[in-house]
């Protein structure tokens, strides 16, 4: 359920701000593991499109971006991952033809031809929400609580992964990084080709409970590995 505020600007948006800014991850160049991720979500949930986006001052910038190419950043206003960093559950509309959201510009998803959106924040170890894991469809779709679940979880991942990259980045350690980077993507290509093989079996992968939770354990793989990385690194903003 959508409990959103009245307004598109948080009381804590300069805080949220400052941590996002601190990451300096904001307008950055693609980066594979980040690519993994939105390539995955959108195989998960056997839809055209997923995002990864940060929420700026004015501006919405997509990190990574799978099915909308052309799309690098919107105003704010636009943006519907501008109002799901305002919640801590997942923001759904299951029919955007249908049902809107009040605080943001309703004309650019429709003019995108956009019906279905599903974004979890990403929920950083300060507590701040710096944007979202989103994933888009061009078609009405429900969502089940356990995909919901899943979207979040995979938020999570993006979350700890950012944290892990300032870590590196943060004491000069960019060759660390592009191998830790090489080790996470390979996790996520076993889950990806874990949700090939649910796909190939079933069609599509099942919102069933018992699929779901065979992909969330193979996510638990990787979780446990950024759990260990994030450990031995000096504290990240806000830790």
């Amino acid at each position: 359920m959508n409990t959103l505020p009245t307004s598109l600007i948080p009381d804590n948006d300069p805080q949220r701000l400052r941590s996002l800014h601190q990451y300096q991850i904001l307008n950055t160049t693609p980066e594979p593991i980040f690519d993994e991720y939105v390539a995955l979500a959108a195989q998960l949930f056997n839809l055209p499109i997923s995002l990864i986006s940060l929420v700026d001052e004015q501006q919405v910038f997509f990190k990574s971006n799978v099915g909308l190419p052309d799309l690098e950043r919107l105003d704010r206003a636009d943006s519907l991952c501008s109002a799901a960093i305002l919640q801590n559950q997942v923001l759904t509309y299951t029919d955007l033809s249908r049902e809107g959201c009040d605080l943001v510009n309703p004309f650019v998803a429709q003019a995108a031809g956009l019906r279905f959106y599903a974004g979890a924040a990403l929920h950083m170890p300060d507590g701040e929400n710096i944007g979202s894991l989103c994933v888009i469809g061009r078609e009405a779709r429900t969502i089940a609580p356990e995909e919901e679940t899943l979207l979040a979880e995979l938020a999570g991942l993006v979350s700890m992964t950012m944290a892990l990259r300032w870590g590196y980045l943060h004491q000069g350690q960019v060759e660390a990084w592009q191998a830790k980077q090489h080790e996470l993507t390979d996790l996520l290509h076993d889950s990806a080709a874990f949700a090939r093989y649910l796909t190939m079996r079933t069609g599509t992968i099942s919102a069933s409970a018992r699929d779901l939770h065979s992909v969330r354990q193979r996510l638990q793989e990787l979780r446990d590995v950024l759990t260990a990385a994030l450990a031995e690194q000096s504290p990240a903003p806000g830790r």
